[in-house]
């Protein structure tokens, strides 16, 4: 057999490749691709089928914000729109807890983090602030209330660099739950001038005491809310929301004269202080509108710092003290004793050094000799032996008396409320005649036995300046609501109490106390006009044990008392360091105060000057 070349066939069956079918293969990727789509199908599913309500809702959970807006307090302002309460920007600082978990920072220890960076910004506890963020059932949390615009600006920088470090992969971000609310703050530009008056308003923002409380429905106004989304803590401006505006509260003015209320409270600081008393007050009175122009105590305390003030200062003693009137409350048994007929100015009375009633035996401030009194003269003198003479004339009886000068005590406002309205006010204390004990019948006419504040104290002397007819006193004069109209308060209750003539004498019996030598009011007296006035140093009850202790002084009075415009009141409780009488003590206080008064007021100098009436008769013409 020949052994020649191989055929061509022959050789490409011997070094041919067969190739392998791609059919397989891709069966197998086929199989693979299925596989992953019905992996991310089935995902698909669960996500927008059985798990989409709460996909949804986590999404809004972490997208979707309501704010609460709070809205601005009214301002308070005395009757020039001088501001006395206001408030200024002030920011809540908030946080969503939520936000705070591991899940939603990626980081095991947000809330840590996040306190560590906000406890010296917001002046917290750090361990406080933990608290408060790692709570993920919570979707609020108060870390700061009302803090100024730069903590929120140092709070907001902090945040944004953390965002800018997240970004760069070099930080995390764990303070994308912390949020602000505007809240307002409270302020009071004159510090603690009119304190007691004005009140304060509380953590809460709510009206803690004072006018703030009184007033609080008024001034709060109405809260609203604004929702809106927000990612990485930061609000999207494209992603819309809606807003429920808040509305504003209302704004009060008061009857107050700032300027007026300052020299009040300087001058009765100045004696509490000098004279180491435990407190005192001024009322000063418009006898013509029965407006407050200034009603000032001391000691006081700091409404913008609550905190530095003890429990018995935040409080208004001038209508919240009740306390023995003294002399001063001698006018209403002089106007009952006038009014009635039972004597006139110049009644005779023969005043013995002692008087014997009941179980025991009365003086005077003075042991004397037997004065010769005309009725004018008691007053003058301030006798109290004269006035319980003067007084039995009320009625046949002793007891038909006594319910006669209750009725003009009532009549006057004593034991009834001033019509204020403020929150703490007495009434103060008037028995009932038939209670009387039989030291009261003869000691209530001159002041003790029986309870005032000072504002009641100071309203007699503004109704005899009246003409005898008695406005109840006020401190709102109007308000201004959101829409910026003006409503004047309403029209102060007004009743007659003495005739028109009888309060003319009255009038001159009180200008005889400061004009005549023989008055006890001659510190009163200004230079270019006629003052009216009365003193009263009474037995001071000691309120924690019931029992006499020390002195109330008080000098009450108008003036110029010929065309009468202003009354003022002041009463100092306790005074223990130098002279302790009405005359004394208060004397120089009601003298500065009124001269301020009636400058601010533009009150022209009086005309003619009087003398005074008599004070004493011959016995023997």
């Amino acid at each position: 057999m020949s052994s020649g070349p191989r055929t061509p066939k022959a050789r490409r069956d011997a070094g041919s490749l067969r190739l392998g079918s791609p059919r397989p293969r891709l069966r197998f990727v086929g199989i693979a691709l299925t596989l992953v789509m019905l992996v991310f199908g089935g995902r698909l599913v669960q996500v927008q089928a059985m798990g989409a309500a709460s996909y949804a809702e986590e999404a809004s959970r972490n997208r979707i914000v309501t704010v609460p807006l709070a809205p601005q307090r009214g301002d308070i302002t005395d009757r020039n729109g001088n501001a006395l309460a206001t408030t200024v920007d002030a920011y809540d600082i908030t946080a969503d807890p939520s936000m705070f978990t591991e899940d939603a920072t990626d980081v095991a220890d947000a809330p840590e983090q996040a306190a560590a960076l906000l406890a010296p910004i917001v002046g917290r506890d750090e361990a406080e602030l933990v608290d408060l963020l790692d709570d993920p059932d919570e979707r609020y949390a108060l870390l700061a209330r009302q803090q100024t615009p730069q903590v929120w600006s140092q709070i907001r920088d902090l945040r944004n660099n953390l965002a800018e470090q997240v970004d760069k992969g070099t930080g995390d971000q764990v303070l994308s739950g912390v949020f602000y609310e505007e809240n307002p703050k409270r302020v009071y530009p004159n510090g603690d001038l009119a304190a007691a008056v004005l009140g304060f308003v509380n953590g809460e923002g709510v009206g803690g005491g004072g006018l703030e409380a009184q007033l609080d429905a008024g001034l709060t106004g109405e809260a609203g809310s604004i929702t809106y989304a927000q990612s990485a803590g930061r609000r999207v401006p494209t992603a819309g929301g809606s807003e429920d505006p808040a509305v504003p509260g209302t704004d009060m003015e008061l009857t107050l004269d700032r300027d007026i209320q300052w020299a009040a409270q300087r001058a009765i600081a100045e004696q509490v202080e000098e004279s180491e008393a435990n407190s005192g007050y001024v009322v000063v009175q418009d006898t013509v509108t029965g407006e407050i122009l200034a009603l000032a105590s001391a000691p006081g305390y700091d409404p913008n710092d609550i905190g530095s003030a003890n429990a018995g200062q935040l409080r208004n003693p001038a209508v919240e003290d009740a306390y023995e009137p003294g002399s001063t409350s001698k006018l209403v048994t002089m106007a009952a004793v006038l009014e009635e007929g039972a004597a006139a100015i110049d009644t005779h009375v023969t005043v013995p050094n002692r008087l014997p009633r009941a179980d025991r035996s009365f003086g005077d401030n003075i042991e004397h000799e037997t004065w010769y009194l005309t009725l004018a003269g008691v007053l003058a003198k301030s006798s109290n032996i004269g006035t319980i003479l003067a007084a039995e004339q009320l009625g046949a009886t002793q007891p038909e008396a006594n319910e006669v000068l209750h009725r003009y005590l009532t009549a006057f406002g004593f034991g009834q409320p001033t019509g204020l309205g403020f929150p703490g006010e007495t009434s103060g204390i008037v028995a009932q005649p038939a209670d009387w004990d039989a030291a009261q019948q003869y000691t209530i006419p001159f002041g003790q036995g029986l309870s005032v504040n000072a504002v009641q104290a100071a309203s007699v002397y503004s109704t005899i300046a009246n003409g005898g007819e008695r406005i109840a006193p006020s401190l709102v004069r109007g308000t201004t609501g959101p829409e910026g109209d003006y409503e004047a308060a309403p029209d102060p209750e007004r009743t007659r109490v003495v005739g028109e003539e009888t309060a003319a004498q009255l009038t001159e019996m009180l200008e005889t106390v400061v004009a005549s030598p023989e008055g006890t009011g001659q510190a009163a007296r200004i230079p270019g006009y006629r003052v009216a006035g009365k003193t009263g140093t009474s037995n001071r009850v000691d309120p924690e044990t019931g029992r006499y202790s020390g002195y109330t002084s008080s000098f009450a009075g108008f003036a110029p008392a010929d065309d009468p415009r202003v009354t003022v009141y002041c009463a100092v409780q306790n005074p223990t360091e130098g002279p302790y009488t009405g005359s004394e003590v208060c004397g120089p206080v009601f003298n500065e105060v009124m001269r301020f008064t009636l400058s601010a007021l533009r009150v022209p100098p009086t005309g003619e000057e009087f003398a005074g009436l008599p004070v004493t008769f011959d016995p023997g013409a």
